[in-house]
């Protein structure tokens, strides 16, 4: 589904991502997992050709993701709130983001509804534009429309953030139950490493830009192994 090769972004002296050669396949869930400025979200942006890579290149199914865009027909992401729309409500968002992957109303109506424990009666029908809504429920409407085409690949940058705890558990829920029922490749990154051990079979650990472990996850096997990498001793 994914190849990574060579590549390499720097940002000034700081080599932000350095990963010679990384395979993620069809209809697999990956958590990556690092400190802050780990390079995460650098690698994230450099899969959806947000940024320009230095060195090397991204492949989505065998397609540059620098040089052709066939591949965001099917692909879901939410990095952040510069994605949303702000100045327009939820819904007018979710019939434009619908309209965008060539959903009709009913269709994007019905998807919707998948998500109403997640929304939690706090998304819908609120009157106001998405600039007013709290960071906990932007996140929502960020992650909910990048998953209302139910697309192939889905990307979310640490989506368990600002949301209150019950909220984290349906969307752990809803994520493993939709790579599950469609066999989506899934990318999430986290702080969080329960939540990421907990829905996730493979883990990459980031440090400074590279992948220093490829961790199979069995029954949360990767946790003892995660907790020492980043337990530190205060003396």
């Amino acid at each position: 589904m994914i190849t990574i090769n060579e590549l390499q972004k720097i940002f000034g002296e700081k080599i932000a991502v350095d990963i010679n050669s990384y395979t993620i396949n069809p209809g697999e869930m990956i958590g990556l997992v690092g400190n802050n400025g780990a390079g995460k979200t650098t690698l994230f942006r450099l899969i959806l050709d947000l940024l320009k890579a230095d060195k090397g290149n991204v492949t989505i199914k065998d397609i540059d993701v620098s040089k052709n865009e066939e591949w965001k027909t099917f692909t879901g992401a939410f990095i952040d709130d510069g994605f949303l729309i702000d100045y327009l409500t939820p819904e007018e968002y979710f019939y434009f983001v619908g309209k965008m992957n060539g959903m009709k109303k009913e269709a994007v109506d019905e998807r919707l509804a998948t998500f109403e424990r997640f929304m939690n009666g706090e998304v819908m029908g609120q009157k106001k534009y998405i600039r007013n809504f709290s960071a906990g429920n932007k996140q929502k409407i960020g992650i909910i429309s990048a998953m209302l085409h139910q697309p192939e690949l889905l990307i979310l940058d640490e989506p368990f953030n600002f949301l209150d705890p019950s909220s984290q558990s349906i969307i752990k829920q809803l994520l493993k139950k939709y790579n599950e029922e469609t066999h989506a490749t899934i990318l999430i990154s986290s702080h969080n490493l329960s939540h990421t051990v907990d829905i996730c079979p493979r883990i990459a650990l980031l440090e400074h830009g590279v992948i220093i472990k490829d961790i199979k996850n069995e029954n949360n096997s990767a946790e003892k192994e995660l907790e020492e990498y980043f337990n530190v001793t205060v003396e």
